[in-house]
């Protein structure tokens, strides 16, 4: 699943001389992005005993070189009883990423959510081999 992390490489330079803002290097987004992952598996769908990065609902990850990640996720069905407060508990978990300025959660429908989008793990723990 970490194949959904994209980045955008960012310049040598340390400050962005257009608008002051720190840039970071490709080393610390790399870190950055891992946290990300490990933050983003502490979320869990209450009625499923699996997080939802193993779950499948995150379809991707991306940030920019000053730290502004955008997270595309979806929900097992568009009627989900925590579709109100699982993506904003993924965006605050997000944020408490150190270098983290800002998150932003893109819900997506296409392409549907169904139990091939699980980790090998999450099948597992639920049953599904």
């Amino acid at each position: 699943m970490e194949e959904n992390i994209k980045s955008n490489q960012s310049p040598k330079s340390i400050t962005d001389t257009d608008n002051n803002q720190r840039v970071l290097t490709p080393a610390e987004k790399s870190v950055i992005e891992a946290q990300l992952v490990e933050a983003i598996r502490s979320c869990y769908d209450p009625e499923i005993p699996v997080n939802v990065y193993d779950l499948g609902l995150i379809y991707g990850i991306s940030m920019d070189d000053y730290g502004n990640v955008t997270v595309k996720m979806t929900l097992t069905t568009p009627y989900c009883p925590v579709a109100q407060s699982l993506p904003a508990e993924v965006k605050a978990r997000v944020e408490s990423v150190g270098d983290v300025k800002s998150a932003k959660i893109e819900i997506v429908w296409d392409p549907p959510w169904n139990p091939s989008k699980m980790s090998e793990s999450a099948r597992l723990e639920l049953g599904f081999f």
